[in-house]
């Protein structure tokens, strides 16, 4: 087996919320010592890059900002590519996702703007969503503006259980219009492109390890990873059975998934 990187997510596979999933470090430290390069890349995009270096620093993991990929950074680089120009965007969503959309080139308007068009509504996790923002945003898709999403992840799982995630205030401002998100997390390919990109590496020298069927599995084997679901998360043993094409390893957690490949190494 040619693997030289590993690309993780992070939620349901590093930590729930503020409480990590094994010895973080330690995990780290194994996968570096089995020569792989580390790409973080996660449909979450309610944190910036630097906030994640944080809170992997908080758990004892130091990384670099260009080891962190994510759904916020693939809806502005998509948007960026879609209207080169820039223009004025309405993001319902968080910090993480108002800076990527505003390093993209574009200008992000405040939650209580209504102007009479805009380039673009995108949206992703908020966990601070109102009525009247979900009211704008539907107001200016139904006046005819492009409709983006950072993913499509129904929930989020935390140590309590399973909490809305993205794809539930999507799903919100579609049944309002009648329009789909452009989505550009995973399983869309823009995430993984920009994880390979930054290693200098093929999808076949890279393994997805992600503990959801639809969204880290689906996008890893679309983008021609091989994948590694973890069973940390979301998805369950009964779930990736019935799963086709099946990830090609299942395992408990990230730590399981490190033990089989020193013992292949």
């Amino acid at each position: 087996m040619n693997l030289k990187a590993i690309l993780l997510d992070m939620d349901g596979v590093l930590w729930h919320d503020t409480q990590p999933i094994g010895d973080l470090p330690r995990l780290f430290e194994r996968m570096k010592a089995l020569g792989l390069q580390i790409a973080l890349a996660t449909n979450n995009a309610t944190r910036t890059p630097d906030e994640y270096v944080q809170k992997l620093a908080d758990f004892g993991v130091q990384v670099e900002k260009e080891q962190i990929v994510s759904a916020a950074m693939a809806t502005g680089a998509l948007l960026a590519a879609d209207f080169p120009r820039g223009g004025d965007v309405y993001v319902v969503g968080m910090r993480g996702l108002r800076e990527a959309v505003q390093e993209a080139g574009f200008n992000v308007l405040p939650a209580d703007a209504l102007p009479e068009q805009v380039t673009a509504v995108a949206a992703g996790l908020d966990i601070e969503i109102s009525y009247p923002k979900l009211a704008r945003a539907t107001i200016l898709i139904r006046r005819g503006a492009p409709f983006y999403g950072s993913n499509p992840d129904l929930t989020f799982p935390t140590p309590y259980g399973q909490a809305p995630g993205a794809g539930a205030i999507l799903a919100a401002i579609t049944a309002a219009t009648d329009v789909q998100p452009k989505l550009a997390g995973k399983p869309q390919p823009y995430i993984f492109q920009l994880a390979l990109r930054r290693l200098g590496i093929q999808p076949e020298e890279a393994v997805m390890v992600g503990d959801r069927l639809e969204t880290d599995i689906a996008g890893g084997q679309n983008a021609g990873l091989k994948t590694a679901l973890v069973l940390s998360g979301v998805s369950d043993r009964t779930q990736a059975a019935a799963w086709s094409p099946p990830p090609d390893w299942i395992v408990r957690d990230l730590s399981a998934f490190l033990d089989l490949l020193e013992k292949q190494a």
